[in-house]
């Protein structure tokens, strides 16, 4: 199965919502279609809503199926990208679906998957670095932390298809657990889950913050945006609560520089894209002061500028790059 046409599609899936993007032959954004997702609706019922999201942002970029050369997707969870399958995705209750078959047999187009934070890391090293690192790591906070490894300018995978799953590293075995990461994880520590978790035990024992007066004493509906907005307005929980999230962050990263001496190491995610300039400046201190002398002074670590085009911009170039 080959599309004749000469564009792409890239979407990025998850649990809550579905983002398809059409791209032109040099990868530029023509035009974005969002869904939400409907996890509960079952495995058939999502598939078709992808489906839906492809036709749909085809359409509006004024084309047609027959325009389109390959769809690439990224989906949460561990993805056998070779098979095609979903081998098993907690945040959507699915387990080995063959997602690839599946697409095709409704599209008509080839579709190639990868795990959606090594999709973002891919859109990351291809449109915003343009290739040039030999190695990259992707890390990417949001609901939990994910991650993404180029090496020698290749994505990789792992034998386990799990490489780069840098939220499950132990980076304090005697730490926090939020979430389904385990106890001291870096998910555990730095996401969003954990940090809305900390910021509530905090309230709940009496600390103050900006934020209750701004979502009600629940803090039910809290985004990454009220915190970057309690942060202008000098809240000090919530300063205090970024700051150790951002220290969190930097051990990891010292950890992953001392294990595979990138080139570069890239943040995006939704925390980054809302708390990043905050963020940073921390966890390059930290990182520093963890590394051995002289072995940081060429690794630059980054804030990713694609946002919430990462996966889709991947996505893309996954379809353009396996479908030669």
């Amino acid at each position: 199965m080959a599309g004749e046409g000469n564009h792409f599609v890239g979407v990025d899936f998850g649990g809550t919502k579905i983002l398809a993007g059409v791209f032109s032959p040099s990868f530029k954004l023509l035009k974005t279609v969002k869904l939400s997702t409907k996890a509960e609706r079952g495995v058939e019922a999502v598939i078709e809503r992808i489906a839906r999201a492809v036709r749909d942002a085809v359409d509006e970029a004024d084309l047609d199926l027959k325009q389109i050369r390959a769809v690439g997707l990224g989906a949460p969870g561990a993805v056998d990208s070779e098979g095609g399958r979903v081998i098993y995705a907690i945040n959507v209750g699915w387990e080995n679906v063959p997602l690839k078959k599946e697409l095709e047999k409704r599209l008509g187009l080839p579709v190639f998957i990868e795990n959606d934070c090594k999709a973002s890391a891919l859109g990351v090293y291809h449109i915003e670095l343009k290739s040039k690192p030999r190695s990259m790591v992707g890390i990417f906070l949001g609901t939990g932390v994910g991650g993404g490894l180029i090496l020698n300018g290749e994505l990789h995978a792992g034998e386990n298809f799990a490489a780069g799953e840098v939220g499950h590293m132990v980076i304090d075995a005697d730490g926090a657990k939020a979430g389904r990461a385990a106890r001291g994880s870096f998910e555990s520590l730095a996401s969003r889950t954990a940090i809305f978790h900390r910021i509530k035990m905090a309230v709940k024992d009496g600390q103050k913050t900006i934020l209750t007066e701004m979502l009600g004493p629940d803090l039910e509906d809290m985004r990454s945006g009220d915190l970057r907005r309690a942060l202008r307005r000098g809240d000090k929980l919530v300063e205090k609560v970024i700051a150790e999230a951002a220290t969190h962050t930097g051990v990891a990263v010292a950890n992953l520089i001392c294990v595979l001496g990138p080139e570069v190491v890239v943040l995006g995610g939704g925390v980054i894209e809302a708390l990043g300039e905050e963020m940073l400046p921390v966890i390059q201190k930290r990182a520093q002061e963890l590394l051995l002398p002289g072995t940081s002074n060429d690794v630059r670590i980054l804030l990713s500028q694609l946002g919430d085009h990462a996966g889709i911009s991947g996505a893309a170039v996954l379809a353009q790059a396996r479908s030669k």
